[in-house]
């Protein structure tokens, strides 16, 4: 197997020409690290960067998102959708307005944080030579080390001990640049990968054996812990309560609305059950014959 240093010196090099300019990555402020993070669970980079820079110029502290009403942080977060995470925002900023923990244990323990993003954090924030892994971690050091995608348990052990010892935040980095681009779960461009010589999913495949063994098929859905997973296809989107929902929300952006308005905008049976549900989850509140985002 080779030597951790050789690996980390070949992917830091190979990030250093062409990383991604993400907004998140000219910054260690932990608040902005915060919100790029948060944002980044279940939805892609390229729909963050526009939200992420919106949001941070609207509420640029913690202090600043803790002093504002639910119903303002929900309507900059529209768009983005699982509105839970900007209620999970709000309550943080609450919790911590003048400032963020920094060990991971701290950080895990903060509402919707969980290991995933509380390592993730504590690295790009705080400088801490924390361990995680999303899909892309996971694929990448999976066909590396393993020759197949790893389980979460797996990239983050893997992680931890072939992380350098010095810019640990530049090794996620090219980790998740290197499955984002080259890397991917189909169609991987081996022969542009800085480390095809010794990745064992590489040489296997270029052998005309196939890595995991599954007939043919070059790779298969990592699966795992991680917030941004997606090991399984879920429902189409059409079809989930988590459609509703977001519906839901947005019209209630514009305006306050009864359950029959919201069933003749959105046209769907389920309002009256899922927007008690958002009540629930204190993502609306009612007002009077109505309901309203929270004031």
């Amino acid at each position: 197997m080779p030597k951790s240093y050789t690996v980390s010196a070949r992917l830091l090099t190979h990030y250093r020409r062409t990383a991604r300019a993400l907004p998140w990555r000219r910054t260690r402020d932990p608040y902005a690290v915060l919100v790029s993070e948060v944002m980044l669970q279940q939805t892609q980079a390229a729909r963050v960067t526009p939200a992420f820079e919106r949001f941070v110029r609207r509420f640029p502290t913690l202090a600043a998102l803790a002093r504002a009403p639910l119903g303002a942080v929900l309507r900059e977060w529209s768009g983005l959708g699982y509105n839970r995470r900007a209620r999970d925002l709000h309550r943080i900023a609450r919790l911590v307005p003048h400032g963020l923990p920094g060990t991971v244990a701290e950080l895990d323990a903060l509402p919707g944080i969980g290991p995933y993003t509380a390592g993730a954090i504590a690295c790009f924030a705080f400088g801490r030579r924390a361990p995680f892994a999303d899909t892309n971690i996971q694929r990448v050091l999976g066909r590396f080390f393993l020759g197949r995608p790893a389980t979460n348990g797996e990239a983050v052990a893997l992680d931890a001990e072939a992380m350098p010892r010095r810019s640990a935040d530049l090794w996620h980095h090219a980790l998740m640049d290197l499955g984002a681009t080259l890397c991917k779960p189909r169609d991987p461009s081996c022969d542009a990968c800085p480390l095809k010589e010794d990745c064992r999913f590489a040489l296997a495949s270029a052998a005309g054996r196939h890595p995991d063994g599954l007939n043919g098929r070059l790779d298969q859905p990592a699966t795992g812990d991680g917030p941004r997973d997606r090991a399984m296809r879920p429902a189409a989107y059409k079809d989930t309560d988590r459609r509703v929902r977001g519906a839901i929300v947005r019209a209630l952006t514009a305006r306050d609305m009864t359950v029959r308005s919201l069933e003749k905008e959105i046209g769907d049976e389920r309002v009256g059950r899922l927007t008690e549900a958002l009540v629930a989850d204190g993502l609306v509140e009612r007002a009077g014959r109505g309901y309203r985002l929270p004031l």
